[in-house]
């Protein structure tokens, strides 16, 4: 599991470096998702997994992800940070959603993958960039729409 995680981490952060902005298609989606694991990296935890039963994280009752054609991109109320910056990476497609966004000294950044298929929503945290030691909070999801299954 971990190196799926470092995987996905290394694809995303690739292929946003080669492309920040595409969105090719128009969509409203209107979210509940289900917090289901975390795997942490810190001082602490050496990319270790807990549960939803392990660990007290909130649900996501409403996750807004509205996409337009060819470059517009907002995300909504997946965190406080990611509601008040500008999305640095921003892809759309049928089959997924990938943001990520990065402070002002880029020392700190978030990240999203949004697999539309599955529903399945992975949220990356790396803190400490510029350290040595990076913390790292990747919380999974389980998400539906609130109007059907996504």
């Amino acid at each position: 599991m971990k190196k799926l995680i470092l995987v996905l981490s290394f694809f995303c952060f690739n292929f946003a470096n080669a492309q920040n902005t595409n969105v090719t298609i128009n969509s409203d989606l209107n979210l509940k998702c289900k917090f289901e694991k975390v795997i942490l990296k810190n001082p602490n935890h050496n990319f270790e997994t807990f549960s939803n039963e392990q660990v007290n994280r909130a649900d996501i009752n409403k996750l807004i992800i509205e996409s337009k054609t060819p470059n517009t991109l907002n995300v909504k109320n997946l965190s406080k940070f990611i509601d008040k910056i500008d999305l640095e990476v921003k892809i759309s497609n049928k089959d997924i959603v990938l943001i990520q966004a990065f402070d002002e000294e880029r020392n700190y950044s978030e990240s999203a993958v949004f697999t539309k298929k599955t529903g399945e929503l992975i949220h990356e945290i790396t803190t400490n960039i510029k350290q040595e030691e990076k913390e790292k909070d990747i919380s999974f999801y389980s998400c539906k729409n609130n109007n059907k299954d996504t």
